[in-house]
Formats: structure tokens, sequence, C-alpha cells
């Protein structure tokens, strides 16, 4: 049975779709402190985007924040959680603006790039949220200079996406369709 707009509605309120997202944030953050010592490779953002388009951008945001907040707290908490955060609420905000309508019409491989693709929307983001602090002189520098981090990090969401979308997007879809039925 393929979702609907419908079934995809659900209330923050229900404590198995509550339960579900907690779990869900652990993983993500355990996930984010297994691949630490690879720089800016983690599935965060893929997990960010798939989630995003089948349950919204609320969803999406939550997860993100609950996730860098979480992992975090092992990795190390600080002025850039905040960007963390802020930056995954935009990528979540672009998904569902601009995907989620159409999500069972676009192509695996088209995903997948996309998730790349934010992995450079993402490091544009921290460096313009860190250019207040070592001046905006700098900002191309510290942007620049950030270009192959960004460029793992796309690489790793490509990588994440074509990986995790075929078993995680089928079984989400069933764990939602129970949740919310």
């Amino acid at each position: 049975m393929k979702p609907t707009n419908e079934m995809m509605r659900f209330s923050l309120k229900n404590t198995k779709i509550l339960a579900l997202l907690a779990v869900l944030s652990a993983l993500a953050a355990a996930g984010r402190i297994l691949f630490a010592p690879l720089p800016n490779i983690q599935p965060v953002t893929a997990l960010v985007v798939m989630l995003t388009l089948l349950c919204g951008v609320r969803f999406g945001v939550l997860f993100a924040t609950l996730t860098m907040v979480v992992s975090n707290f092992v990795l190390g908490l600080g002025i850039w959680t905040f960007g963390q955060v802020l930056g995954y609420a935009f990528i979540a905000l672009l998904t569902g603006l601009f995907l989620r309508p159409y999500r069972q019409k676009i192509p695996l491989w088209m995903m997948a790039l996309f998730c790349g693709l934010m992995g450079f929307v993402y490091g544009l983001i921290q460096a313009l949220l860190i250019a207040p602090i070592y001046g905006f002189a700098y900002f191309w520098v510290y942007y620049l200079a950030g270009l192959s981090f960004d460029t793992l990090h796309a690489t790793g969401n490509i990588v994440f996406y074509f990986v995790l979308a075929p078993i995680f997007l089928p079984l989400l879809t069933r764990l939602l369709q129970k949740y919310t039925c």
C-alpha cells in the first residue's frame, strides 16, 4: 500500500511517533559518533532528507535537532551546535518545500544527488554562521578552505542515500502506516 498524504499527517502527541523519533535520533547520533573519525562523513543528512520526505518538515527538524544535541554530548557541545541545527533545519525546509510534494515521482539517483548537493549547502550555512566570529572579510577564505570537507560530506551523503533509502524508506513507511492507521 502506497503512503497517502492522509496517512503521513500525524500528531507529535502520539507516543508511538515520539518513541520512533527518539529511537531514530539515537540511532543517527550513534551513526554520527561511529563515523566521527572520518571527516564530514555521516548518515545524518541522508536521514534528515528521508524523514522529511515521509514525515514532513517539523519531524525532520526535530529529528535533526535531537540528533545534533545528543551526538554533541559525546563529540562536543559548543556554539557550532546551533549552526548545525540551523543547517539541518534549512535542509529539512528545502526538502519539504521542493521535494516532498513530488516524492513518489523522483528517482533514487536524483534524490541521492540532492543529498550530495545538501552537503555543500550545509557547508555554506556553517561558513555564513561562523563569518561574524572570524570576520566577513575572511568568509571566502574560510568557505574555500572547507570545500574539500564539503566534498567528502556530499560524497558520503550520496553513498548513504543509495545504501539506506531502499531499506529505510519502505521500513519507515510500514511503521508510519502501523502507527497512524
